[in-house]
This record gives C-alpha cells, structure tokens and sequence, in this order.
C-alpha cells in the first residue's frame, strides 16, 4: 500500500507557505505522492459545502510544489472533463518535464453543470466526451503529428511537442458502473471520489479489472487510488478512515485487502480544517503528516 497526503488547496489554510510546508514535510516523512483536486466555481446559493467554497487551481499547484520538492510523486484527482483536452495535455507535458517525471493525472465527467456554462462546453454527453478526451490526451502526448477528428474536438495535423517523459498515467474517476468499466478499458487506474462509500470499494474494483479483463488488459497492472477524506476524531465508531489514529492505519489495512493500492488522506474535506483559522488548521494537519506517515 502507498500513502499520499492531500496538500492545502481548499480554505483559509490553503497558502503558499502551508503549501510548502506540507509538501516538504510529506517528502522527508517518505509519502508517496502528494494531491491536488479541482473546483472551478461555487455557485450563490448552492449547498455543497464548505470544502468547495474557494479552492486553488490544481495544475497551478502542483507546478508550484514541483519547484519545493525533489522525489515525491504529484497528483491531481481530478481535473474535470470542461477543459480543452490539448491545452491540459500541454500543461501536464510541461509540468512532467519541471517536475523530472512525478506525475499522475486523474480526469473526472464532472457533476456541476454551472461550470460546464462558464466553460462554454455543454453538459450533456459528458461520458462520450471523457473517452474522447482520453485518446486525445494520449495523441498529443505520443504522436508525431497529432491528427484527430471527433464528435467534440478537432485538431488539424500539428506538432505538439515537447512530448511528456514518461507519459502520465492517466485514471479515470465516477462510481456508476459504466464510469467504472470505461476505467478498466481506458485508463491506467481508478481514482475514489470523496463521497465514496468505502465499505463497498472491494465491489467497483472488481468491475473495474473485469472491464479491463474483457478488453485484453492486465488487471494487475492498474492502480486503484483512494481519496482518502480523513477525520481525526476521539470516535472509534465512525467512518472508514475517521477517528483516532489507530483505527484510521487499521483503516487503511483493511482498504488495501479489499483491493485498494493506494490511499492518499484528504483533509481538505474536514470541514473543522476548512473553516478553521490557518494556524490550528497547520497544527491538525501537522500532527496528522506524522501520525499517519508511511
């Protein structure tokens, strides 16, 4: 099992030098990978909480953290489906390069239909345009002249260069059947959301290798990440990965028998952390880096 940790993006701690702090801290602790996720917009009014209220870009953080570390992998889960495929793939090409190859890319449908209309990309579809984005993603990335011609993108016979070395691995997001299956044909793994039931992860990971067992891949070779929304609390009757420190490794134990790869501890979507003064936020999150090393 690999341990990654969420770095501050979301709320008042989310600052540069908490950032940094984290970041570096993870690396010298020995975590495997570090974490960012995407919110465009949080529309008046609406009811999703206090973690998406204002979140920081997360290829933007993740250029930045590159810069603060040397070893530690760099992850984003995810970036949503409304992006323009070519100009992510140049991103991530760029940033793979800035980086020395650290690297994971997670791409989600997205469920927030106002930031599809801010993005000028319509809503529907989002299942078909999440494959389409995919081959375009690996065209860009690996073809000499990229050349493609599909139901949402287009692009003439061109050089996008410089190509990524290595190639990011790519996974895919959604918890529907048909999210998980397109994952085992498509992707390199599989990326929990943060509304997860975790009790039954063991069930959409099975869907997910029998996907790519159909389609001639091999299931062993996938990685299977789990968002890990952590809760350091006194309860020991709580959630999956919620409670004392004790009972959340015991936690993480029983997530990789049922098949989970890897666990990164999300504590952006704590909502004490979120609205919390930076300060106390920081000691938290501080305690729980070392607590919860690898």
């Amino acid at each position: 099992m690999k341990i990654g940790f969420a770095v501050p993006v979301s709320g008042p701690w989310a600052t540069r030098d908490n950032m940094r702090r984290i970041a570096t801290r993870a690396e010298r602790l020995g975590y495997h990978e570090l974490w960012t996720f995407q919110r465009l917009l949080y529309p008046v009014g609406h009811a999703m909480g206090s973690t998406y209220r204002s979140v920081h870009d997360p290829v933007v953080t993740l250029s930045y953290l590159a810069g603060v570390t040397e070893s530690i992998r760099l992850g984003v889960a995810v970036v949503n489906a409304f992006e323009p495929p070519a100009l992510v793939a140049k991103q991530l090409a760029t940033l793979q390069e800035v980086s020395g190859g650290r690297v994971s890319f997670g791409l989600g449908l997205g469920w927030l239909r106002e930031e599809f209309e801010a993005m000028g990309i319509g809503f529907e579809k989002r299942g078909r345009r999440g494959e389409e984005f995919v081959e375009v993603l690996r065209k860009c990335w690996t073809d000499d002249v990229v050349r493609h011609e599909g139901e949402f993108y287009r692009i003439q016979a061109s050089h996008m260069d410089p190509k990524p070395s290595p190639v990011p691995p790519i996974l895919l997001g959604g918890g529907a059947e048909v999210a998980l299956r397109r994952a085992g044909r498509l992707a390199d793994g599989w990326v929990s959301a943060s509304r997860e039931d975790l009790a039954g992860i063991a069930e959409r990971i099975y869907i997910v290798k029998a996907a790519a067992r159909d389609a001639g891949r091999d299931p062993g070779a996938l990685r299977f990440v789990c968002r890990g929304v952590t809760r350091v609390t006194e309860a020991v009757d709580g959630p999956p990965l919620s409670g004392p420190y004790e009972k959340i490794r015991q936690d993480v134990a029983d997530l990789e028998a049922r098949g989970v790869t890897e666990v990164f501890h999300d504590l952006n979507f704590d909502p004490e952390i979120v609205t919390a003064a930076p300060e106390e936020a920081m000691r938290r999150a501080e305690a729980a880096l070392e607590a919860l090393a690898p």
